[in-house]
């Protein structure tokens, strides 16, 4: 199973949120985005596949993607 992250934001701020968990907030975009790839390796070197969405609004398209898979090789979609 895949493990989905999602970057969107939020209020002033930049969520980072795995599934049910209490979300991370960040002050920067780029924050949110370096702490969920840092999740998403953990994740994959753990042997557990890991998907980051990053969105721009809750009604926003998809602005971009990357998998992890479980061997810890990333790419971007």
């Amino acid at each position: 199973m895949t493990e989905v992250i999602l970057v969107a934001p939020t209020e002033g701020a930049w969520r980072v949120q795995r599934g049910a968990d209490k979300p991370w907030l960040f002050e920067s975009r780029a924050q949110a985005e370096w702490s969920a790839r840092r999740l998403g390796e953990a994740l994959a070197e753990g042997g557990v596949a890991a998907e980051i969405r990053i969105l721009l609004g809750d009604d926003a398209p998809l602005a971009g993607r990357f998998v992890f898979a479980r061997d810890g090789i990333a790419s971007a979609a």
